[in-house]
């Protein structure tokens, strides 16, 4: 099994993040991600922004 990561940098944002998150398991990177889109962004934690997350995940490790 494989890293998993997101980028907030593929996402415009006003706040121009520059976060990446990389976990062993898309479960646990959801969670971390979920957590961060609350906490920074102002995002509501639902049903519909883990499915965005899971959606903008990716295998491997996040570019430089």
């Amino acid at each position: 099994m494989g890293r998993h990561y997101i980028d907030c940098r593929e996402v415009p944002s006003d706040s121009n993040c520059t976060l990446a998150l990389s976990a062993d398991t898309e479960d646990e990177l959801e969670s971390a991600a979920a957590q961060h889109a609350v906490a920074v962004h102002g995002h509501q934690d639902t049903p519909e922004l883990r499915a965005e997350i899971r959606k903008a995940m990716h295998a491997g490790n996040p570019p430089a």
